[in-house]
C-alpha cells in the first residue's frame, strides 16, 4: 500500500518545528528517521495531514559528555551511538541492545528519539534507557521539561510527550565500570523481541553490589524489575544463587499472548533470560 496524501514541512529550527506542530495540532505527525512511522503510514494505520520532518533542525543529533551524564540528541542514529566510544564505556547496555535492532540499513536511519517517541513495547531501546535511569528532555511551547524514564512510558504507544511537544535529548547517567548485557529472544533474525532483558550491574568480590533490570515486551510499556534488583544485591554471582531470584522477574507483569507464545511462556522466558543477562553483566 501507499500512504494517504499529506503535506510535508521541513523546518530549519526547533522554533519552526514547534510552530508547525502548534498550527496543525492533531493533524500533524513528527518524523525523525522514519523507520517506525513510514511502515505505519504505508499501512494507513495513521493518516496525518502534515508531516513535520526534524531532519534539518540543527542541534538535535550528537552525543555530548556533560560530566555526570551523556546527553544524546534525539535525532542521533543508532549507528552514531554504536560508533561513539563514550557510549560503550558509560552506557554499555544501550550499545548491546542497539546491536540487536533490525539490520545495518535501519540502524543508519533510525533514531533513538524516534524509537522512544514511538514507544513500541517490543522495541529494543526502551528497556536499556529505563535500566540506565535516563531522563528525556522534551521541548514545547512552554520551554523544556525533563521526564525520568520511569514516568515517560505511559501505555501502549503512548508517552509523556504532549501535544505540540518533541523529544530533543536523552540524558543518560554514566554507569562507568558497570557490566552490561541485553538478552533478546526471537524466532527469526531481525524480529521484534518476543522477550528481551536489559541488565547493567556492578559486582564486588564475586557478589552483586548494584543491579538494574528492565524488560522488553512484557507489558504495554517497558518494565523495570525493581523487586528483582533489590533481591540481587548481596547475592553471589553464580547461576544457582541467581536462579530463584531471576525466575521471579515476570511476577506482576502482563505480557501479551500471541502466535509467538502465551503470557505464561513469556514469564518463564523472562526469568531464564534475566539469569543469563545478570551472569554476563557481572562477568560470571
Amino acid at each position: 500500500m501507499i500512504p494517504a496524501t499529506f503535506d510535508y514541512v521541513a523546518p530549519t529550527s526547533l522554533e519552526e518545528a514547534l510552530a508547525a506542530l502548534a498550527e496543525h495540532g492533531d493533524d500533524a505527525k513528527v518524523i525523525a528517521g522514519g523507520q517506525s512511522l513510514l511502515p505505519v503510514l504505508r499501512m494507513r494505520l495513521n493518516t496525518p495531514e502534515v508531516l513535520v520532518d526534524l531532519g534539518r533542525v540543527p542541534g538535535l543529533a550528537g552525543i555530548t559528555d556533560a560530566g555526570e551524564h551523556l546527553r544524546v540528541g534525539a535525532m542521533t542514529t543508532y549507528q552514531q551511538l554504536l560508533d561513539d566510544p563514550a557510549v560503550a564505556v558509560h552506557a554499555g547496555v544501550l550499545v548491546k541492545a542497539i546491536t540487536e535492532v533490525a539490520d545495518p540499513q535501519i540502524r543508519h536511519r533510525g533514531t533513538i528519539g524516534g524509537a522512544l517517541a514511538h514507544a513500541d513495547p517490543a522495541g529494543d531501546v526502551g528497556a536499556p534507557v529505563l535500566a540506565l535511569d535516563a531522563t528525556m528532555v522534551i521541548a514545547g511551547p512552554g520551554g523544556e521539561r525533563r521526564v525520568p524514564a520511569t514516568e515517560f512510558f505511559v501505555d501502549l504507544f503512548e508517552t509523556a510527550v504532549g501535544e505540540g511537544e518533541v523529544i530533543v535529548a536523552i540524558e543518560i547517567p554514566k554507569h562507568t565500570g558497570w557490566g552490561s548485557a541485553y538478552e533478546k529472544f526471537v524466532r527469526v533474525a531481525h524480529q521484534w523481541a518476543i522477550v528481551g532483558v536489559a541488565v547493567t550491574a556492578r559486582a564486588e568480590g564475586g557478589t552483586i553490589a548494584e543491579a538494574r533490570v528492565a524488560l522488553t515486551n512484557m507489558g504495554s510499556t517497558p518494565v523495570r524489575a525493581h523487586d528483582v534488583e533489590r533481591a540481587l544485591v548481596g547475592v553471589a554471582a553464580t547461576a544457582e544463587d541467581l536462579r530463584e531470584i531471576c525466575a521471579r522477574v515476570g511476577e506482576g507483569t502482563e505480557p501479551p499472548s500471541d502466535l509467538n507464545g502465551d503470557a505464561h511462556y513469556r514469564r518463564h522466558l523472562a526469568g531464564v533470560l534475566t539469569r543469563r543477562a545478570v551472569l554476563t553483566a557481572v562477568g560470571a
